[in-house]
Order: C-alpha cells, then sequence, then structure tokens
C-alpha cells in the first residue's frame, strides 16, 4: 500500500511503539514546521509498520541479535521498498556483529543459511514462516558494517568492518537506500534526507557523487538502473559525476556490469535507464552499439532514427510479454539492429540500404554477449533472434507456402514464440496503412504455423527415415555419406511435407543412385 507523501497518514496497524526518530534533520521537510515534523513521523510509523505486518520474522531475529549483545537493523532497499509499499520477501539487515557470529545466532534459527558472500560480510538466511494466513519463505541478508572502496587498479572492492551504522549508511549508494530502522526498539534512523528524496523521487549519494562513484564505479550504472526500476529522476549533480567519471566503470568486472544491465533491462522503465547510460557516456564502455546506433542522417540520405526505433522496438516487446519480463526477448529488441551502422550503404537514388545487417548484427551480439559473460545458452539465443529477426520480411506479403512455414519454424526452433513478438516490435512506422497491412500478413503467417502444425507437428520435423534406418537400406555404416543421405531426407522433408515409409525408401534409394 503506497505511502502518500506531505500529509499525515495513520499507520497500517497497532505494530508496536516506534521509538523517537533520530538523524533526521529538519531539512527533510521542505520549510519544516510541526505539522511537516508529524507528518514525517507518521510517514516513519507507517513504514515500520508495515515492516512488521509484512515480516514478523524482522522482530524474532533482531531479539536474537540483542540476546547476543549486537544490534540489528533493517536497512537500504527494505526500508524505501516499504515506504514505497513494495516490500516483499527479500529482506536486508546490518549488524555489528561480524560474520562468524552471525552465524553462530543465525544457524539455530534459520531454515538453511550460506556463506557465499561472507567475504564480503553477508551472510544469507532462509526462513519459513506463518504470516496471516499464509506460509511464506523470507530470503534474509545480514551484512556487518562496513566501507568498502576500489584503488585505482584492482576490479575488487577492498572491505573494512565499520563500529557504527553511520559509518554504514554513509557508505550507501543513495540517499533512499541510506535510511535504517533499527530493531526491536523501531528506531527510523535517516542520516541523509533519504525520506525527502523518496518523497520528491530523485537519486541522489549521501556524499558527493564523485567520492560515491570512486569508492564504487558500478553505482553510476545503479544509478540508471533504479531510474528505470522506480521511475525516479537523477539529480544533476550526480548525471554530471556520472558523465566526468563515465571511464571509470572499466575497472569493474563484466560480471557485475551484466548484473546490473540485466536488472535494468528487466525493469519497468528500462528506456530510462539505457537513455541515461548513453546520454552521460557509460554505454560507451558497457554496450559501445547502442549509442553508435544514434547514425547521423541529413537532407539527403534519408533513414529512420536507429537508436529511437531500437527503443521504441524495445517498448513494444514488453508489451507483448506473456509471463513477466522475458531477458531474452528484451536483449534480442535491443541489439536487433546493431549491425546497421557497419552495414549503411547511401544508394545513388539518395536512399539507404542495410544489406544483411541482420547477419553482421547476430556475430555483434554474439561478440558483446559474450565480453560480458552472458551464458553460452543465452548468447546463442539472443544471436539466432538477431539473425532471424527479418526473416518475415524476405518472404514479401504474399501466401505462404508450406515449405516456406516449415523451414520458418525449423529455423526458429522452440525460439518461435519469441521470434513473433520480436518481429512483430520491429514494426515501428507510422504510416497506419502500412503497419496493418504488415499485421495481418503475420497474422497470416501464425494462422499457417497453427494449420501446419496440427497437421504435420512442426515442432519436430524430422526426416521420414532416421539414421539407423537409412544405414540399414543403404547398407553402409556411419560416416559422412550417412549425414548427407540424412540431410537430402530433410530437405525433402521440409519442402513436401511427410511422406509414407515405402515412398521414402524408393527416394532414398533413387538419390543414393545418382550419388554414384
Amino acid at each position: 500500500m503506497p505511502v502518500t507523501f506531505g500529509r499525515a497518514a495513520g499507520p497500517l496497524h497497532n505494530g508496536g511503539a516506534l521509538g523517537r526518530p533520530r538523524h533526521v534533520p529538519s531539512s527533510v521537510v521542505p520549510n519544516a514546521n510541526e505539522d511537516n515534523l508529524s507528518a514525517l513521523s507518521q510517514v516513519q510509523h507507517r513504514a515500520v509498520s508495515e515492516l512488521l505486518r509484512v515480516a514478523p520474522v524482522a522482530d524474532d531475529l533482531a531479539r536474537r541479535f540483542q540476546e547476543a549483545g549486537f544490534s540489528l537493523a533493517l536497512v537500504g532497499g527494505s526500508v524505501r521498498d516499504a515506504l514505497l509499499g513494495r516490500l516483499g520477501n527479500d529482506l536486508d539487515f546490518t549488524t555489528d556483529a561480524r560474520p562468524e557470529d552471525v552465524l553462530k545466532i543465525v544457524r539455530p534459527w534459520a531454515d538453511a543459511v550460506w556463506e557465499v558472500g561472507i567475504a564480503f560480510g553477508t551472510v544469507g538466511v532462509q526462513k519459513d514462516a506463518r504470516v496471516g494466513d499464509a506460509d511464506r519463505r523470507f530470503e534474509i541478508e545480514v551484512t556487518t558494517y562496513r566501507s568498502e572502496a576500489y584503488d585505482r587498479t584492482s576490479r575488487k572492492p577492498e572491505v573494512s568492518y565499520g563500529d557504527s551504522i553511520e559509518e554504514d549508511l554513509v557508505r550507501r549508494d543513495f540517499t533512499v537506500n541510506a535510511m535504517a530502522v533499527a530493531l526491536p526498539e523501531k528506531e527510523f534512523i535517516d542520516p541523509h534526507g533519504g525520506l525527502k528524496d523518496l518523497s520528491e523521487r530523485v537519486l541522489r549519494t549521501p556524499g558527493t557523487p564523485e567520492e560515491s562513484f570512486s569508492d564504487d564505479p558500478l553505482r553510476m550504472m545503479r544509478a540508471a538502473r533504479f531510474a528505470a526500476q522506480l521511475d525516479f529522476e537523477v539529480a544533476p549533480e550526480v548525471v554530471t559525476a556520472m558523465k566526468e567519471m563515465a571511464e571509470r566503470i572499466e575497472i569493474v568486472s563484466a560480471e557485475r556490469v551484466r548484473e546490473e544491465l540485466n536488472k535494468l533491462i528487466l525493469s519497468a522503465h528500462p528506456r530510462k535507464g539505457l537513455t541515461l547510460l548513453v546520454d552521460t557516456g557509460l554505454a560507451d564502455h558497457v554496450l559501445p552499439e547502442l549509442p553508435a546506433l544514434r547514425l547521423e542522417r541529413d537532407e539527403h540520405h534519408r533513414h529512420k532514427d536507429v537508436y529511437d526505433h531500437t527503443l521504441i522496438v524495445l517498448e513494444q516487446a514488453i508489451e507483448l510479454e506473456d509471463d513477466g519480463p522475458d531477458l531474452t526477448l528484451r536483449l534480442a529488441a535491443l541489439l536487433h539492429d546493431i549491425g546497421k551502422p557497419r552495414t549503411r550503404r547511401f544508394e545513388k537514388d539518395g536512399g539507404v540500404s542495410f544489406h544483411h545487417h541482420e547477419v553482421v548484427g547476430a556475430k555483434m551480439t554474439k561478440k558483446r554477449m559474450t565480453a560480458l559473460k552472458y551464458s553460452n545458452e543465452l548468447v546463442k539465443d539472443v544471436s539466432r533472434l538477431v539473425e532471424l529477426h527479418l526473416r518475415f520480411h524476405g518472404y514479401g506479403t504474399g501466401e505462404w507456402t508450406d515449405s516456406a512455414v516449415r523451414r520458418y519454424v525449423r529455423d526458429a526452433g522452440p525460439l518461435l514464440d519469441r521470434l513473433h513478438k520480436l518481429t512483430r516490435s520491429d514494426c515501428t512506422t507510422r504510416n497506419k496503412r502500412k503497419a496493418a497491412t504488415l499485421a495481418r500478413a503475420y497474422d497470416g503467417l501464425e494462422e499457417r504455423i497453427a494449420q501446419l502444425q496440427e497437421q504435420e507437428e512442426l515442432d519436430a520435423i524430422r526426416p521420414d527415415l532416421d539414421g539407423n534406418q537409412i544405414m540399414e537400406i543403404l547398407g553402409v555404416g556411419p560416416g559422412p555419406a550417412i549425414g548427407r543421405a540424412y540431410k537430402h531426407m530433410l530437405e525433402l522433408r521440409l519442402e513436401n511435407g511427410p511422406m509414407a515409409y515405402d515412398a521414402a525408401v524408393a527416394v532414398l534409394k533413387e538419390w543414393w543412385a545418382e550419388q554414384g
């Protein structure tokens, strides 16, 4: 349930007494007065109530830390999301306990514990709990107060532990992530005005952005990611620092860059984040193919704005998603035209061509995604979609033959549904008549596919004779000849549809005789 800022709002329920807010300067509310401070207190109370309503495990865990002589606070994104009314089952805590002490406290309590991030002071915990009438599984991270910074050559942060929550919060990336609720006393902590920035939907850094981005350059990409996820604006001084320090992102490992890029692309407003990456120059270092799409145009050679077209295709692909964000589809939409700058040719009639840009683009896609350490399977799928995205247009708007349909389905394989969505999204013409004609043509193709799938099981196209049958009929063992025979029979299957066994045997023997 979203919080309404700027007026008093009652707590969601009697979630317990809210301790006196500390570290909340009057600047948190413009022209602070008694009414504003009262409203601020109500918002804090509402946030804490939301936290306790959604995650009663927080109090239970906090008491265990308190009994062991340590402090515990809900922190960062969990507090931010509670204020926005979107808190889920992933909870982040910070503590003065060292990792070895955290393990001693959580192991008797948790349903599962993992230590993947323990080198950075983080212990992972899984806890199943009954909340109201539902069973819920919470994924919890408990991190020791810390500060971290990069030197000028290392790709990994140096981690040192702190002794206070103030030290921990000042190292956070943005003020909206630098708020905490100390437990079990339920004390709201906001030393950097994060609540005010949250109400204004703006991203600022707790210290200077230059210091923050020097400590961890990945925070520049996180600014773009949060802008895309939360639909927030990035403060002008932060944007300026991103432009001035963009080259610093190269010190960050490809894996960390990839993960931030994924979160941005899978967000609710990816165009906003991608535009920020391009405008600040960050994209020149992490995804240079995207800004390269901003091709220069002149009055004599007119063509579509490829960069803007790409962002529109991405947005249209998102509208066609069925079961939530689809990283494969979104990456294909983003990269489908990256081969155009390399294949652009100015024609004598004043036009512009991009012949075979889909083939060049597929190779470029594979190279970029490999550099970003994507999985081989994802690289293969996205590259294939880029390669196939023009296949539909190669057949024109006429009636599709059975053979063409079979080949289209065979070449797309398990990516067929995504290819449908990508092809439809790639139509960004403002000419309504042309758009309607293309839509009808693709409707016709999908109908033809459905008809043939029902008749011939297109999803599993195979030759009418398998390899063992071919060897038995020809009396030949495994080898290149059998491979050629299999390929010949597959081509006949695609061209003519299924054949009866006797007919297939006759065709195979005829082909074999022709081979000498």
